[in-house]
């Protein structure tokens, strides 16, 4: 079964990355909504600013973590399509920026 892995950008500009194996319009919903306690619940309203379906839910858990870990620049990076600026990124970890 095909699983999504989905961004949102919350109201006060976070970010929160989640899995869901239904349709992507429905969950959205229900974190507008407030249908779940949790992290979104208290930072609505969200728009859906990225997703990424994967045919094994295995590996949009292991996409789902990886994202989770990122700093907000390389979320940003991924988000926009900079596909070619995440190894840079990736990179800078750890590393003073100038």
């Amino acid at each position: 079964m095909a699983a999504i892995v989905y961004i949102l950008r919350c109201s006060d500009g976070s970010y929160y990355t989640g899995i869901t194996q239904k349709d992507l319009e429905s969950r959205v919903s229900e974190h507008q909504q407030g249908i779940h306690d949790g992290y979104t619940a208290r930072h609505r309203p969200v728009t859906l600013v990225f997703n990424c379906v994967f045919d094994r839910i295995t590996d949009a858990i292991a996409c789902e973590r990886q994202i989770k870990g990122w700093r907000r620049e390389k979320k940003e990076a991924l988000i926009r399509g900079d596909y070619e600026l995440l190894p840079e990124l990736a990179a800078r970890r750890g590393k003073t920026q100038r």
